[in-house]
């Protein structure tokens, strides 16, 4: 079993690659990143989802399973670009799981905004992940790639040698989704920066912070607090994947599933929600995940992300952390040469593709 940590820019992107019990070649997307992920226009390069989806193509397999967590732009629109330059990209997709706004009215008896049902406008725009969304969801009912079903807490997959546990959204999160689909469809994607904290030590960022600081500093955005976040287990072996989802609300999930400190989540590697932002990231969670390894899937080009003192609060928690990063510049202005002194068993890397 392969999992490769793609190249995504200030996106997710996650292609993993396994035998089933039959011996089959099995493929699961997760996410897709921005457009260069897929393709660079502007310097006429193949990106690493389009390297892999080549690969793919070649070996004679499919993509079994494609989950889009969420629909901001750094998660969808290399899968547009897919969509765009390929016309057969369809044929090499089974299954989809997106929960759409159309389908979350649908499912919660809530109109949806008619102005969504408009020309389709297929890579038009650049701004907010509605358009993108919209887009997304009419492509894959032209095509008929997609059982039109809500991914939600509570619910499970057992398939092609693979578990999936959801641990989120829930019900009320789906609504307040619908909300931002039947508001104005100029938002910007991206929420505004914050200055980074890069300059300052992992020691001093956790000594400064005090529990009414933590507790403040929570996800709230209806896009990202709307994510698929799971538990998903291939061969025995369990990995958490968190997309941008709220880190008080998968804590609750998991609580209830039973997992607390002394009984915690036993998992190969955490994908760190939101992209290492401080904001989706506690003490409530990390207690009860029992992990060494953390994956920062960012290139820092938007919000200042990773956030240190999300780093910071894992090794207040585990000294013997391991963070996983997709970009060198990133890791290597990250962490400093104090931070290394001060948590003499931290180790960072920058890690392709996990092998198991």
């Amino acid at each position: 079993m392969k999992i490769k940590f793609l190249k995504a820019s200030k996106g997710d992107c996650f292609l993993i690659s396994f035998q089933d019990e039959n011996s089959i070649y099995r493929n699961i997307l997760i996410d897709s990143g921005v457009s260069e992920t897929y393709f660079d226009s502007t310097n006429n390069l193949d990106g690493e989802l389009k390297i892999e989806i080549e690969r793919i193509k070649k070996d004679k397999q499919k993509i079994d399973l494609l989950i889009l967590t969420h629909i901001d732009n750094d998660h969808i629109l290399g899968l547009l670009k897919w969509f765009e330059m390929d016309s057969n990209a369809c044929r090499l997709i089974d299954d989809v799981w997106f929960n759409s706004g159309k389908l979350i009215a649908e499912t919660f008896n809530k109109p949806e905004n008619k102005d969504l049902d408009k020309e389709f406008k297929i890579f038009k725009t650049t701004e907010t992940g509605i358009n993108e969304a919209v887009n997304f969801e009419k492509y894959l009912l032209d095509n008929d790639i997609w059982e039109r079903k809500i991914i939600r807490k509570g619910m499970s997959f057992s398939d092609l040698g693979v578990k999936i546990e959801v641990i989120s959204p829930e019900k009320k999160q789906l609504k307040k989704l619908l909300k931002e689909y039947r508001s104005t469809l100029g938002e910007n994607t991206y929420t505004a920066g914050n200055s980074k904290d890069w300059n300052d030590s992992f020691k001093s960022l956790v000594e400064y912070e005090t529990p009414d600081e933590i507790h403040k500093r929570q996800e709230y955005r209806p896009a990202n607090c709307s994510s698929i976040t799971f538990i998903l287990e291939i061969q025995s072996k369990k990995f958490l994947f968190l997309a941008d989802g709220n880190a008080n609300k998968i804590a609750n999930a998991l609580k209830e599933k039973g997992y607390n400190k002394e009984h915690p989540l036993d998992v190969e590697f955490m994908k760190v929600s939101h992209h290492g932002s401080k904001n989706n990231t506690c003490k409530k969670l990390l207690e009860i995940i029992k992990t060494n390894n953390y994956l920062i899937s960012t290139d820092s080009s938007s919000n200042g992300h990773p956030n240190k003192l999300s780093l910071a609060r894992i090794l207040n928690n585990n000294p013997n952390a391991v963070f996983h990063f997709n970009y060198e510049h990133v890791k290597s202005a990250v962490i400093s040469k104090q931070d290394y002194d001060d948590f003499q068993f931290m180790k960072a890397f920058v890690t392709p593709e996990f092998q198991y």
